[in-house]
């Protein structure tokens, strides 16, 4: 029998956790997101 892997991805849980509202709710998600503005990512946040 197979076991479960670790990832088993969920849209919503990404969200909510490491989504754009997720870190501007914080400080330190601000600064994050202040950090990957000044490095020109393409994509900010989930």
């Amino acid at each position: 029998m197979a076991t479960k892997r670790t990832y088993q991805p969920k849209k919503k849980k990404r969200a909510t956790t490491h989504g754009f509202l997720a870190r501007t709710a914080t400080a330190s998600g601000k600064k994050i997101l202040q950090k990957r503005r000044r490095v020109g990512r393409a994509s900010l946040a989930v």
